[in-house]
């Protein structure tokens, strides 16, 4: 058995697994030799030959050639963020880049995601969290600031807390795909009144940071929140839509007008973590797709994982939205399938029986990572996504009829007004079971329950494949 020969679709993901533990570890920086070549050298070795050769006995050697590769990459990302080591605690100034749109803090302050960082002529790798006064910043802004430099969290390499803005630099065309979004978002707000205009404009393009305070903290207790980020959920209801629409034409066109669509998405949403997930795995999908192959869930999941982590090795170091992004398509690719089959055999659920499966699984696998972040769960997330998340794709659908109408009749309020009542009906869901008095419980776990929790999720899908005998492969994320 040892010597049978294994497909490369399976020796591709196992590579890819040992490529994240290596690019996690090097975090640690305990490997002196991890960022020379010899080390790059001896894992492309390591991984050709065992590509080559393709027996199930080298598996643990292509785990070690993936891990010495991530070790490698990783290792290189810690070489050029150590830079910033001399900084902290120093007053600095600094030029960049906004990231993603700003957030409104507490105190009326704002947070600001920069990147492509310059201190002088120098540049520097990562990106920082700042804090500063409210003032007009944009998402592909030119900013020059100053203030005392602290370490960062997750996979932010530094913060600054009040920072002082001294240059605002708005590029000329800059950032077109915002500055498109921003202006639809307008003329939808022109029709429909707040907050339902934010909500549709979340729904739609995944901006949440426009959302009135209120309103967000209120998707967060009622365990919303998915639905008005920029993520896989709202991409794959606009692939799926464009590819039924177009298929009617051709394969090609229907194929063609989904990657566009993917595209158009991530310009005007923003490749923050979990928008690089659902981008590179529904691209994925969609190809396997069109090619008549079909991808395993957990090769799939491998591929994302390795291929997100090597563009940005800081995901795999802490950043919150990545991990909660790919534990939901785990969930919704991997348990949901399995435990539809289990407790409804060949039958397959309605479209009410398929949400609350993807809900609940989702739920199930986020849960460890969110108590052990946040120290709360939502009591009411899967009711409230039994009663919001079917009218989504509908809502999202006519929220975009009240901006082209809003564009071509500005004064017709009534061509909004479908999206109106329906946004309404969202809103006031959301708010009561936000207000209800238990709708979030206080629970405390560590890491190793975490680890626990996760072995029991593992047995159980392990269980579940066992009786079932579901293939996998039969799922497809744009189908």
């Amino acid at each position: 058995m040892l010597k049978r020969k294994i497909h490369i679709s399976w020796l591709i993901a196992v590579c890819c697994i040992g490529i994240f533990i290596g690019i996690f570890l090097a975090k640690f920086n305990y490997f002196l030799f991890a960022s020379s070549i010899a080390c790059l050298i001896i894992s492309i070795v390591i991984i050709l030959i065992v590509f080559w050769r393709k027996y199930i006995y080298l598996i643990p050697l292509l785990i070690i050639g993936g891990f010495l590769f991530g070790l490698w990459r990783g290792s290189i990302s810690q070489n050029e963020l150590s830079q910033y080591n001399s900084l902290y605690g120093k007053v600095i100034t600094i030029e960049g880049s906004v990231k993603d749109d700003i957030d409104i803090g507490s105190a009326n302050q704002i947070v600001i995601r920069l990147n492509n960082i310059k201190m002088g002529k120098k540049s520097l790798s990562g990106s920082l969290w700042i804090t500063a006064t409210e003032a007009d910043i944009k998402r592909g802004d030119k900013l020059t600031i100053s203030g005392n430099l602290a370490k960062g969290f997750g996979n932010f390499s530094g913060v600054m807390y009040l920072a002082v803005v001294n240059k605002i630099t708005h590029p000329k065309p800059g950032d077109v795909a915002r500055a498109v979004r921003d202006w639809f978002a307008d003329a939808i707000r022109r029709v429909i009144p707040e907050p339902e205009a934010s909500l549709g404009i979340g729904y739609l393009v995944g901006q949440r940071r426009s959302l009135p305070i209120d309103l967000s903290d209120a998707l967060k207790l009622a365990g919303l929140t998915h639905i008005i980020v920029a993520s896989g959920y709202n991409l794959t209801v606009l692939v799926r839509l464009t590819r039924r629409l177009f298929i009617k034409i051709s394969k090609y066109a229907s194929a063609l007008a989904a990657v566009s669509m993917i595209i158009i998405f991530m310009a005007i949403a923003g490749v923050s973590p979990s928008m690089s997930r659902a981008g590179l795995i529904t691209s994925l999908s969609l190809a396997a797709w069109y090619y008549g192959r079909k991808f395993h869930p957990l090769i799939l999941l491998s591929v994302a994982i390795a291929v997100t982590v090597l563009i940005d090795p800081s995901y795999a170091w802490g950043d919150l939205g990545w991990q909660l992004s790919f534990a939901a398509f785990a969930g919704v690719m991997i348990i949901a399938p399995l435990s539809q089959r289990y407790f409804f055999g060949d039958k397959k659920p309605g479209t009410i029986g398929q949400i609350l499966g993807e809900t609940v699984s989702a739920q199930i696998v986020t849960a460890p990572i969110i108590i052990v972040s946040f120290g709360q769960l939502s009591n009411v997330a899967i009711i409230s996504n039994l009663l919001v998340l079917p009218f989504v794709p509908l809502a999202m659908l006519l929220t975009f009829i009240a901006g082209v109408g809003s564009l071509i009749l500005p004064t017709a309020i009534f061509i909004a007004l479908p999206a109106t009542w329906l946004l309404g009906y969202s809103v006031k869901v959301t708010e009561y079971l936000a207000g209800l008095p238990w709708v979030t419980s206080t629970v405390n776990l560590s890491w190793l329950g975490v680890t626990i929790c996760y072995v029991v999720i593992i047995g159980a899908c392990l269980y579940m494949w066992r009786v079932t005998k579901y293939n996998l492969r039969d799922t497809n994320l744009v189908e």
